[in-house]
């Protein structure tokens, strides 16, 4: 009541005392951070309080992100340390707790923009994003996904290294035939972000050939494994997980970064040697 009366949502605390005493508020007011104007009618004060429509803020995690880059903005929404977040998070066998395929949680927490009250915890923040995963599988995508022949795991996996190769949402069914391809007949995906993805935390050398030497046992790394690795590398949005359902119809097997956020894609090694070298000539001013 005080907290009210100092902040000018009620101009007459004494009055609204009795009207609280009255209608229970007392006993019905649920804790919270409330956006009350100031002058409120006693009925709207007591509604809001009562209901407990606390007020919330917007969260963005944005696609392509690891648990790891998301431990800060789940503990921030949580109302939390990173440190309690992470060790939360941690383990391959939360996946079973939440009822996704795993192994552990990283890429079944839909990158999203969520409203959250602050404080709520981090339970209440995995659960809001999981959900959100949940609803994402439509039974129309379900029905896509058994056309496919993958398993739900396989075609997370691989919406997750779409989102992490392209560019722009314009290219990923294209980016999605060349993995496509690969797969159907039995050549390594050879994917960049794989091996990101299986570094030490924090380790980022200027060239990536030159850490594949200590990942090379790593089943993540896809250029030494054939295959999908054995689960997501990181968060893909809708965008990606339907491409990877939904693949272009081409016959390409490359494709090399080129500029403007944009890949040049090719049907054959020699082809996509050309490209490579007609990139660097352009970057060299060639």
């Amino acid at each position: 009541m005080d907290t009210l009366a100092e902040r000018e949502v009620i101009t007459r605390s004494f009055l609204f005392r009795i009207y609280g005493r009255v209608r229970g508020l007392d006993r019905t007011v649920k804790a919270g951070t409330y956006r009350l104007p100031r002058g409120a009618r006693f009925g709207e004060v007591h509604t809001v309080l009562a209901e407990g429509r606390v007020a919330t803020f917007p969260v963005l995690f944005p696609e392509g992100l690891t648990i790891r880059r998301m431990v800060r903005r789940i503990a921030d929404a949580a109302g939390s340390d990173s440190a309690s977040v992470a060790s939360f998070l941690d383990g391959e066998d939360l996946h079973l707790r939440w009822e996704v395929p795993g192994p552990g949680l990283e890429g079944y927490l839909f990158p999203d923009t969520y409203r959250f009250a602050r404080g709520v915890g981090t339970e209440r923040v995995v659960s809001a994003m999981i959900a959100r995963y949940h609803n994402h599988w439509t039974p129309e995508r379900r029905e896509r996904l058994a056309e496919t022949g993958m398993s739900e795991r396989k075609a997370v996996t691989l919406a997750s290294i779409i989102q992490a190769e392209a560019g722009n949402v314009a290219e990923m069914r294209t980016i999605s035939s060349v993995f496509h391809n690969r797969l159907r007949i039995g050549m390594r995906l050879e994917a960049d972000p794989t091996i990101h993805y299986a570094l030490p935390p924090g380790y980022r050398p200027r060239l990536l050939y030159a850490a594949m030497d200590s990942v090379a046992d790593h089943p993540y790394n896809t250029y030494t494994h054939a295959g999908l690795p054995p689960g997501p590398i990181c968060a893909p949005g809708a965008h990606a997980l339907d491409a990877a359902l939904n693949p272009a119809d081409t016959d390409y097997l490359y494709f090399v970064a080129g500029g403007g956020n944009q890949h040049v894609f090719s049907r054959s090694l020699e082809e996509h040697n050309a490209a490579i070298r007609s990139i660097r000539a352009a970057s060299n001013g060639g």
